[in-house]
């Protein structure tokens, strides 16, 4: 019982720190009740309004969610725990095909671009007061957004796609508000929204996208807003395709409040075209990374949206980091200029090895899906046990514990550096992992 714990303190802040601190230390467990205010307040002698105080400082830090009569109680994933510690080590001999980071060898040389960027700014230093994005960025940025059909809408440079999906959230929403989230769905978004004190709904989905149907029930449910991969979603590999896109945006403009996110996860490694939600509710954000094509060390995503979100973004930015390096962007641009990815040759390989692998295991009874980027979703029967035989095997794959909330078990296989003479050995080894029970859809 909670009420053999001993809360601490005198101050708000003293009795939410003693909560905190054991939870985090596990002598709270995720679901547990907290004492009503009232009952704590007599107990610790202090006034009820001070442990009010504290719950609500608990709440806004997402480690407590309050449901009105039935009381406060310990998140069920609260912000101490952290997807990231999912994870399994790779030993010395044993393949690593779980990290899910873009093959290297596909990565553009970064020396001469920087150098030219450092030229430029060796002549015209960036001081504080100029503009935070890069002129040249800016109008090829939005060259390459309009011709994907994303709706026009004021730019703004941020560090990497997860730092605008928080901006974005953060802008808008207050905590104790509800998000749909993919599921499965990328590990660091289903930690970063309970992290920031919101709550956090399922979406299923399948090869096209999220099912329309759990969009609609998220967003009667009382979700505010909503986080869609437009392409190569994290872990499945799934590109909304024109149809789905059709029906997701209905759905949207039944909920015109909603707030709506975009990633395109999938930009400058994908073959697969663009259908964008965007503009099909008041408020939205597309987010654009540059990370998987031209390296994830750059830290820079492009970000668009309705001029109310994207001016909150860059009022927040001006108080924290100011700006994104003027020199990453300009090197971007050279890089961009100078046709150092070659899109359809990086899509080629990538599809190649992922379609490689889907093959054969298909050809051995187990199914998986990849319908875009560098990802293969397995689903499995034994999460766990499947982990374990193929790291035994001398594959190390990424457990779908680290994607999942309430979708059915599944292993994540990165397939970017995936050579052609180890998919069969690869699929021999999922196929023998995974036994004689029968395989279930993760849709």
């Amino acid at each position: 019982m909670l009420a053999e714990y001993p809360i601490r303190g005198r101050r708000a802040v003293d009795i939410s720190a003693s909560v905190e601190r054991a939870v985090g230390a596990g002598e709270l467990r995720p679901g547990q009740l907290l004492p009503p205010m009232r009952e704590l307040a007599e107990r610790l002698g202090v006034n009820p309004n001070t442990v009010a105080a504290a719950y609500r400082m608990l709440r806004e830090r997402g480690v407590i969610e309050t449901a009105g009569r039935r009381g406060s109680r310990v998140r069920p994933a609260p912000a101490t725990t952290g997807r990231d510690h999912i994870r399994v080590d790779v030993p010395e001999g044993v393949r690593d095909v779980a990290s899910g980071n873009p093959d290297r060898a596909l990565l553009p040389p970064l020396a001469a671009a920087f150098a030219a960027a450092a030229a430029t700014g060796d002549q015209a230093p960036v001081l504080y007061g100029d503009d935070p994005l890069e002129p040249e960025l800016a109008r090829l940025a939005r060259a390459g957004l309009d011709a994907d059909g994303v709706p026009d809408g004021p730019l703004a440079v941020v560090s990497g796609a997860l730092d605008g999906v928080e901006r974005v959230l953060v802008a808008h929403l207050k905590p104790g508000d509800t998000v749909g989230v993919e599921d499965p769905g990328w590990g660091s978004a289903l930690d970063l929204v309970p992290a920031l004190g919101l709550r956090t709904v399922p979406v299923g989905l399948d090869d096209e996208g999220p099912r329309p149907d759990d969009v609609r029930r998220a967003l009667r449910a009382g979700a505010r807003a909503l986080i869609v991969t437009g392409r190569a979603q994290n872990p499945t590999g799934a590109a909304v395709s024109a149809t789905r896109a059709r029906a997701l945006r209905a759905v949207l403009r039944e909920h015109p409040e909603t707030l709506l996110i975009e990633d395109d996860h999938g930009h400058g490694i994908v073959d697969v075209p663009l259908h964008p939600l965007a503009g099909a509710t008041r408020n939205w954000a597309f987010v654009r990374s540059v990370a998987k094509a031209y390296g994830p060390d750059l830290r820079l995503a492009l970000l668009t949206g309705d001029d109310v979100t994207v001016d909150r973004v860059r009022g927040r930015q001006r108080l924290g980091p100011g700006w994104v390096s003027r020199l990453t962007q300009r090197a971007l641009v050279r890089l961009w200029a100078d046709g150092a990815v070659d899109t359809r040759a990086v899509a080629a390989a990538y599809g190649r090895r992922r379609d490689a692998l889907i093959g054969g295991l298909d050809r051995r009874g187990v199914a998986a899906h990849g319908r875009s980027g560098m990802n293969v979703w397995v689903p499995v029967p034994d999460e766990t046990g499947a982990v374990a035989r193929l790291l035994h095997a001398g594959w190390a794959v990424a457990p779908g514990a680290r994607f999942r909330m309430s979708s059915p078990p599944g292993v994540r296989v990165t397939v970017s550096t995936l050579a052609e003479e180890e998919t069969e050995a690869l699929a021999d080894a999922i196929a023998s992992a995974l036994g004689p029970a029968p395989v279930r859809s993760y849709v």
